[in-house]
């Protein structure tokens, strides 16, 4: 089994990335945030860092692109191309409103026309590996079908799939029934994406799909960065999720200018930590109610 960290936009970014890779049981692969390519093909200043081989140094890293433009992709792709990435990553799955509004991530399958022209051009003209991240349709799951019919067309580094549709966001129950069909048909390696959050779910999963290739963890590993290394069994001494938030701590005040952005980003990691740990939610509660730097140090007693 391979085991891949999730991108999770504005949180997995590579002060999370380089920081979990150092203190914890290490990812098979780091997939890097949706890249947006302007109308040019380019990135943000901040996107380009996040994708600067020095700042992804020992770790398998693989850029994700959000686009449904295929010059916007192509060209992004030559840009990671001369970095040295030799995968990237297509956003199919991105629920966000404002994202499939655009017509893009999960979006992108309401046209299915559209798709295919998209995919038909990149697939031909692409140098690089190109896996596909997707949840199984817009609205409902009987479109996984024809969407999985689709995907087999291609040359897929792998299908990463999160058998949720676009509409149902990350609420209810993955379709893990869609999964199994995903399993029987697909033509391509496989990844499961979705809501394993403990051991005994992941241990749960396995048991029903033994055959999987790889599991993507995302909110699981975010509550709880010792949960791979809980799966592996692996009995060596590990770092502590507050020696993750005091390195995060200082990471993050070199990098980011302004205290209340600083402290924003520090409090949504504790807000994955609640979905795991509900037992620590009067003590996140506090930790949401702290105005300053100063305040969220003294109340970890980082200072």
């Amino acid at each position: 089994m391979k085991y891949y960290l999730a991108p999770l936009e504005g949180i997995t970014d590579h002060i999370y990335r380089r920081t979990y890779h150092k203190l914890f049981e290490p990812m098979d692969k780091y997939f890097i945030p949706f890249l947006t390519p302007n109308e040019n093909g380019k990135l943000s200043k901040r996107q380009r860092q996040d994708v600067l081989p020095e700042n992804n140094e020992g770790m398998y890293a693989v850029p994700q692109i959000l686009t449904n433009k295929t010059e916007e992709f192509l060209s992004a792709e030559a840009y990671l191309g001369s970095l040295g990435y030799e995968e990237i990553n297509l956003n199919l799955g991105c629920p966000s409103r404002c994202v499939v509004s655009k017509g893009r991530g999960a979006g992108f399958l309401a046209d299915p026309d559209g798709l295919r022209r998209f995919l038909d051009e990149i697939f031909e003209k692409s140098n690089i590996r190109i896996s596909i991240k997707s949840r199984i349709g817009v609205r409902d799951v009987e479109e996984f079908g024809a969407l999985l019919d689709l995907y087999n067309q291609y040359p897929l580094e792998e299908l990463i799939l999160h058998p949720r549709t676009g509409k149902e966001f990350y609420k209810g129950s993955p379709h893990r029934e869609v999964y199994r069909y995903a399993m029987k048909e697909s033509r391509h390696p496989l990844c499961y994406n979705g809501d394993l959050f403990t051991k005994e779910q992941y241990e749960d999963w396995e048991k029903k799909f033994p055959q999987s290739d790889a599991v993507m963890l995302g909110r699981g590993i975010l509550g709880d960065p010792l949960l791979l290394s809980k799966i592996k069994q692996n009995h060596r001494p590990a770092h502590t999720w507050m020696e993750l938030q005091y390195e995060l701590y200082l990471a993050y005040q070199k990098e980011i200018q302004e205290e209340r952005h600083v402290l924003s980003r520090l409090k949504e990691f504790w807000t994955y930590r609640a979905l795991v740990h509900r037992e620590e939610r009067e003590m996140i509660q506090k930790i949401y109610r702290t105005n300053t730097l100063k305040e969220y140090a003294e109340l970890l007693h980082f200072e």
